[in-house]
């Protein structure tokens, strides 16, 4: 194998993640699929094998747990996946802050 071969096979590999980590996004709630597919087409090529491990993660969490951490109701356990959904809420700049009477219409 050459190098090229070798960054094609690595391009490929992480295409074909990107995409099954793009299905795994569709929740079924609006704010949900906008803030992890906004995620996942914005820093998950800067996150590293690490950062892809936590979203990973992320999206194997029940949709009512993971509401609940993205919409700011819960605040997970563990530093790293707690820094991702920090990550996730303020790049996106919805439901970031409270807003008295709540943040959806």
């Amino acid at each position: 194998m050459t190098a090229s071969t070798d960054i094609a096979g690595i391009h490929a590999a992480a295409t074909e993640q990107r995409a099954r980590l793009r299905w795994r996004c569709r929740r079924g709630m609006k704010e949900l699929d906008v803030l992890l597919s906004g995620w996942l087409e914005r820093e998950f090529e800067r996150a590293g094998a690490a950062g892809r491990r936590q979203f990973e993660a992320l999206l194997a969490l029940p949709d009512p747990q993971l509401a609940g951490y993205l919409l700011g109701l819960e605040r997970p356990e563990g530093v790293e996946l707690a820094s991702l959904v920090d990550s996730i809420r303020a790049r996106r700049g919805i439901m970031s802050r409270p807003v008295a009477g709540g943040n959806l219409p």
